[in-house]
């Protein structure tokens, strides 16, 4: 081969190498670390360019373990968990690692009992020792020894990046990579399961079944009632309508309600206890206001009057339990923003068209009492 073709062969080759992502080109195979120290087993992890290297001592339940993160600057932390209660962040067991405000890679443990860790060092349930962190060549390594219990053997793992404010740790992102950094690992058979995303399927049908239904369908329902039977050509038009809306929001409202029951009995270590006691008293209501149309007296009846103070009371309750849930929702969710600043819109748009109604419906009433009262004087005269 002459001293031309040379160079373009090699050329060829130094472009191939540019264009491959270094998530690609690299493998946990083949790796040294800077310690020298040899592990029997490895896994690529399947996301967030990250590698899982183990040596597991069956006789006494330890593994030693090394978490790498490729790509990594002096600005991003890093988190690798166990978590025996399911594929997700709460319930993590996690040994984070960054730089400090010297600049020197540091690693402790942290549990994440909620969507908000505050990421400061504490306790797992398990004990951690041979604790360190790493950074060489934008690889951030931690290295940990795991005494493990007969559960954790094969158990569930997860992994996690973001970056840092100085010496505030800010949320990982919620892309597709940073969503799916979950899975299993067994450390006696070498065996790793890269995870699923049905949770995260299961509480965005939870929250957008809740949304739709306590959040939109039942203020719309309320409006109808309080605003169209104004409108003499509504009637009985009106009441059809806001008994088809209110039936819709229920029924979608139960179903919601049982995706979150079922998300509340997969996920045994995970309580939101103000978000679950809100829903049971919202499904309560909701089932009264249904029974209540059935009970519904003639308006001439002598029990009218209480019928409605109860029917409004409890209606507008729901509707207020509601709204504040649903942002719960969003707190416990944490879905991207726009989702939030979309239903915030909904229900400004909600309001400002009830407050205009709401002054129509005045002006129609007021009209409609002073022609009566016009009449009757007329009559009186006469």
């Amino acid at each position: 081969m002459d001293k031309s073709w040379r160079i373009v062969f090699f050329s060829c080759f130094l472009l191939l190498s540019l264009c491959v992502p270094p998530s690609l080109a690299q493998t946990c195979r083949g790796h040294t670390f800077s310690s020298n120290q040899v592990f029997t087993a490895c896994s690529d992890l399947p996301v967030l360019s990250s590698f899982l290297y183990w040596n597991y001592y069956p006789s006494n339940l330890t593994a030693d373990i090394a978490f790498r993160k490729a790509g990594a600057s002096t600005n991003t932390w890093v988190a690798w968990a166990l978590n025996p209660t399911g594929q997700q962040m709460v319930g993590s067991q996690a040994i984070l690692a960054f730089h400090n405000s010297s600049g020197v890679p540091t690693a402790y443990t942290t549990p994440i009992t909620s969507f908000s860790p505050s990421m400061q060092p504490g306790n797992l349930s398990f004990q951690v020792s041979n604790l360190k962190a790493e950074y060489s060549n934008g690889d951030m390594i931690l290295f940990a020894t795991l005494h493990l219990t007969s559960s954790l053997i094969s158990t569930n793992q997860v992994w996690q990046e973001g970056s840092m404010s100085g010496t505030s740790f800010n949320s990982h992102a919620m892309d597709s990579e940073n969503s799916a950094s979950v899975g299993t690992i067994n450390f006696e058979t070498g065996a790793t399961v890269a995870g699923s995303v049905g949770t995260s399927t299961k509480k965005n049908v939870h929250g957008a079944l809740n949304a739709v239904s306590w959040g939109v369908l039942m203020p719309m329902g309320i409006m109808m009632a309080r605003y169209l039977k104004v409108f003499k050509v509504a009637n009985p038009a009106w009441f059809y309508l806001h008994a088809a809306c209110q039936s819709s929001a229920y029924i979608i409202g139960v179903a919601g309600w049982g995706t979150g029951l079922k998300l509340g009995s997969d996920s045994p270590g995970i309580k939101h206890t103000k978000h679950r006691n809100i829903g049971i008293t919202l499904f309560c209501f909701a089932t009264l206001q249904v029974f209540a149309l059935l009970l519904r007296p003639k308006p001439d009846h002598k029990y009218r009057l209480y019928w409605n103070i109860y029917h409004h009371s409890i209606g507008y309750a729901t509707i207020i339990l509601s709204i504040i849930n649903i942002y719960e929702g969003f707190d416990i969710l944490d879905p991207e923003k726009k989702w939030k600043k979309i239903y915030t819109g909904i229900i400004i748009f909600l309001g400002a068209l009830a407050a205009l109604l709401e002054v129509i419906t005045w002006i129609i009433v007021l009209r409609r009492t002073k022609a009566v009262t016009s009449n009757k004087h007329v009559n009186g005269s006469a």
